[in-house]
């Protein structure tokens, strides 16, 4: 997890007084202060903007907690999730799931729950019968992950968007594409000990578009006032599909379950069976005006709704022409009689660097969690590059006239593309956005899906790294096991590190690979090799498969329900670090298993009792960090 710095010039606006109600105009003083730097969370990861929250932030009263965790998947099918925590000032990059589906609709989401651990559901695209979920052990710490639980449902599942709400805390609502490809709403109940969740209220599909006939896609976003109500702004069907695109926006009561349009008007009851029916014409905006958002005659698409006011909810939604060549963004605001649109940009045609595929994917659209007045949008803009998809922020007047536009990145080499804003702390929003080349949202042999880096405008906490501080062995030649047996005594420490570069023999692909005086590790024998820690009689495996998703590359692009065989690594970095009462195991740099054993000590290693190799062994008297051992896989020869 290489964290790469790079500051970008930005401009300040001139002084409010300087502008007209009716023109935006961008500041071009050179004289003012650099605005914001940019900085990598990881190098390959990736979202679609249905799922959601791909991105939290969470602080409790008593001060215990204060973190952000982001959430995101890559080309080789890692669900995987970064944490920075601030109070520490420490960053952890831990894997999810490993050898899943590689496609950016399953990028992953976060609830706080009321014992404040943080749950994190995900789901294939569209072609499985259930859920993900796992749920951290400790309150506000993902690298605690408990084990992958899978959650059945009757219908596939896409986009899992779950909420907590105060008149019902006791539950959990998630709402998700599902029955028949519409938006889906189900309640669960709390984790149990075992942190098992079940259906006691659902799933129920929310409403009906167009009879709900074939290839009808409605596609949702959802927000909840935190006590009663999911919103949700909603299309007719997919915007590829159907060149008039309705926009609709209602809530769901939790206490009535019925569902609403702005003004409270009941349009239907969720789970009675008589489903309300939405269609894109005149007919219907006459019989249900309060109900419709958007009716212009464009292939209308949403990026993300506000309810930060209540009064007045937000749309952020992007207007494409019949031939697909021509997307603009609009502010849609209820004025409280009317939903008001007021016109941000020219966003150029699809942002990605396949012609002719998924031509409605603009650069992307976030409504700032402070002030939904202002939206930042991914605009092309000629630069040092040439052409480039850059981030604005748009500022609309309380009058619904745009007032100021800023250019936030400035002449970057790639793509910024779907931003997301995570939390404001002050009047600095924390964003993430996707940086790179993208190509499809999926992995296969007709694309390299979608290679790109997430980034932030966050300041990302690294510390000393240093990788010879606390080295006791260090043996860079290769063991070939099992022939050799390396024995590696070193002084008593109860504060250690492991790293080893490792091959296992893909025919023999299981088996112990260290064996120390306090635990074992290795490698569990069957279809699905999951590494596992042992300490007498007692074993803790890994959620995760020692492989991933690359055979996705081999095969014919679509979502079919396939699970192609594991692809074993030819080799990976193996890193077990020890301090607190908490072990932690690394693979490739990601954290995958930990486990708290009580007073742990180490005088003893022995490496090479499985079929492969096994090299660059390194022992530390001390616990490294993650940017640490990374830095260690780079620098090992």
């Amino acid at each position: 997890m290489n964290r790469i710095i790079i500051s970008l010039i930005v401009y300040f606006w001139a002084s409010a007084n300087a502008f007209t109600c009716d023109t935006a105009r961008e500041n071009k003083d050179n004289n003012q202060s650099p605005g914001i730097s940019v900085n990598t969370v990881t190098e390959k990861g990736a979202w679609c903007w249905f799922a959601d929250p791909r991105a939290v932030y969470y602080e409790n009263q008593s001060g215990t907690i204060r973190s952000t965790y982001i959430g995101y998947i890559d080309v080789h099918g890692n669900i995987k999730a970064t944490q920075i925590d601030h109070l520490t000032n420490k960053t952890s990059e831990v894997l999810i799931r490993s050898w899943f589906q590689p496609d950016d609709h399953n990028n992953p989401t976060f609830i706080v729950l009321p014992d404040e651990r943080v749950m994190i559901f995900y789901s294939r695209h569209t072609d499985e019968s259930c859920f993900y979920y796992r749920v951290s052990r400790k309150p506000g710490d993902i690298s605690t992950l408990g084990k992958e639980i899978r959650l059945e449902t009757a219908d596939n599942t896409t986009y899992p968007s779950p909420f907590i709400l105060s008149d019902d805390p006791d539950h959990i609502y998630l709402c998700w594409r599902g029955i028949g490809w519409h938006p889906t709403i189900a309640r669960l109940t709390m984790p149990d000990k075992e942190d098992k969740v079940r259906f006691d209220w659902g799933p129920y599909q929310i409403l009906q578009s167009q009879e709900g006939g074939r290839g009808v896609r409605p596609y949702a976003k959802y927000m909840s006032n935190g006590k009663d109500k999911i919103y949700l702004a909603y299309t007719t069907t997919h915007p590829d599909n159907q060149s008039v695109n309705y926009i609709y926006f209602n809530y769901i009561d939790i206490n009535t379950y019925e569902l609403k349009d702005i003004k409270g008007q009941k349009l239907a009851e969720v789970g009675s069976g008589i489903l309300h029916n939405v269609e894109a014409t005149a007919d219907y905006r006459k019989s249900y005006p309060d109900a419709v958002a958007e009716d212009s005659p464009y292939r209308n698409w949403l990026w993300e709704i506000s309810v930060t006011d209540e009064e007045k909810p937000v749309i952020a939604v992007v207007r494409i022409s019949e031939d697909k060549n021509s997307h603009e963004y609009y502010h849609v605001r209820w004025t409280g009689t009317e939903w008001r649109k007021t016109f941000l940009s020219h966003a150029g045609g699809h942002f990605h660097q396949t012609p002719d595929l998924e031509k409605c994917y603009s650069g992307g659209m976030a409504i700032d969690k402070a002030d939904p007045s202002i939206i930042y949008g991914s605009v092309p803009v000629k630069g040092k590059y040439g052409l480039v998809y850059e981030l604005k922020k748009f500022t609309v007047t309380s009058e619904g006239t745009l007032a100021f536009t800023e250019q936030l990145t400035y002449d970057s080499p790639k793509n910024n593309i779907r931003p997301f804003v995570i939390t404001n702390e002050g009047k600095n929003p924390q964003m993430v956005w996707m940086y790179g080349d993208y190509y499809d949202w999926i992995v296969s042999s007709a694309r390299p899906g979608y290679p790109t880096a997430i980034r932030t405008n966050m300041d990302i906490p690294s510390g000393e790294i240093n990788p010879d501080k606390g080295l006791l062995y260090q043996h860079p030649e290769s063991i070939v096991s099992p022939g050799d047996l390396k024995v590696i005594d070193i002084p008593k420490s109860d504060k250690f590190t492991i790293i080893a570069t490792v091959a296992v023999d893909h025919d023999a692909y299981y088996g112990e690979i260290l064996k120390t005086d306090a635990f074992a590790y290795g490698l569990k024998e069957g279809k699905q090799s999951k590494p596992y820690i042992k300490m007498g009689n007692s074993e803790i495996i890994s959620s995760n498969i020692l492989a991933n998703s690359d055979a996705w590359k081999m095969q014919n692009r679509g979502t079919g329900g396939h699970w192609y065989a594991p692809v074993k690594p030819e080799s990976f970095q193996l890193a077990i670090t020890y301090e607190d009462g908490v072990l932690r195991t690394y693979i490739d740099g990601l954290i995958d298993q930990h486990a708290e054993i009580k007073e742990l000590s180490l005088s003893e290693v022995v490496s090479g009792g499985f079929k492969g190799v096994i090299q660059n062994i390194r022992i530390y008297n001390r616990s490294l960090s993650q940017d640490e051992i990374n830095m260690i896989t780079i620098i090992s020869p």
